[in-house]
């Protein structure tokens, strides 16, 4: 990874920082994103003094078209080319929500964000040697994807479905696409399955963003969660192997689990009708569509 630039999303703690931390010790200079500009400085700051590397960091709002957008062209102001993205970061409202463009919160950080700033930054991506784009799956993403919930615009959560799981095969299904796009250029897409980690996003997520069923045993996670959950360079090995691994050199479309195994893909992700439509939503919601 020496010489090569990355970016992860997401960087400022939990996994991301994580995935950050080994790609810096790798070699890589990255660059690190957050949302508050203290707090990413504060991050790149403490990678740079623990890994000897260059981590310097990035602030955006990536719920919002125009944080997205801001942060692709200081990037492109300040490189030349991209060589890693890792798209780490992800979030759960615990109710429907929109933000500011009008989108639903957790469809918005967890697949427009990625698509979106993913095509931005395809002119950095295309100016590097065989560049990588690693999108983050997470939650339970096995299940199918209702074209007309989307956005959750007729449940967010039931007894045991979740809008949160369904983003994320919603994801897996825009990455899979993405890597049929993109198969003739060398620029590959992959998924990373993370497995669980106790992360200050699951420290604050409240009981009641949990499906009804689950709820009783939520706090059970907050009390074994410090003992069984603490090691993130698990959570982080999937995403560091998709961003670093000669053996998936020029592999595209690779689905890996936590232990960075190769996984089947989810049936919902692979239905041409869920793909179809969530790419086209993203198209539509980003007017990006070169």
């Amino acid at each position: 990874m020496h010489g090569k630039t990355v970016m992860v999303t997401g960087g400022t703690a939990g996994i991301g920082r994580e995935t950050a931390r080994g790609l810096a010790l790798l070699g890589a200079r990255v660059i690190i994103v957050g949302r508050n500009p203290d707090r990413a400085k504060d991050a790149a700051a403490a990678l740079t003094a623990e890994t000897g590397a260059e981590v310097t960091s990035l602030t955006a709002d990536l719920a919002r078209l125009d944080g997205l957008r801001g942060l692709a062209s200081r990037f492109a102001d300040e490189h030349d080319r991209l060589d890693v993205l890792v798209n780490n970061a992800g979030g759960m409202s615990p109710e429907r929500r929109l933000t500011g463009d009008g989108v639903e919160f957790t469809f918005a950080v967890n697949v427009l964000a990625p698509y979106a700033l993913t095509r931005l930054l395809l002119p950095r991506l295309r100016a590097a040697d065989a560049a990588r784009v690693v999108n983050l799956t997470g939650g339970l993403p096995d299940g199918t994807i209702d074209p007309a919930n989307l956005q959750a615009e007729k449940r967010f959560l039931g007894w045991t479905f979740a809008h949160y799981n369904q983003a994320k095969t919603a994801l897996m299904a825009m990455s899979h696409r993405f890597a049929a796009r993109l198969e003739q250029e060398e620029i590959t897409v992959n998924v990373a399955y993370p497995g669980h980690a106790y992360t200050p996003g699951n420290r604050a997520t409240p009981v009641r963003a949990f499906p009804y069923l689950f709820r009783p045993v939520a706090p059970l996670i907050r009390l074994v969660g410090p003992l069984l959950l603490s090691d993130r360079a698990k959570s982080a090995r999937s995403s560091l192997y998709l961003a670093s691994s000669p053996e998936v050199q020029g592999r595209t479309g690779l689905y890996v689990d936590a232990r960075a195994r190769p996984a089947t893909w989810p049936d919902g992700a692979l239905d041409p009708r869920a793909q179809d439509a969530v790419w086209d939503l993203c198209e539509r919601l980003t007017a990006l569509t070169a």
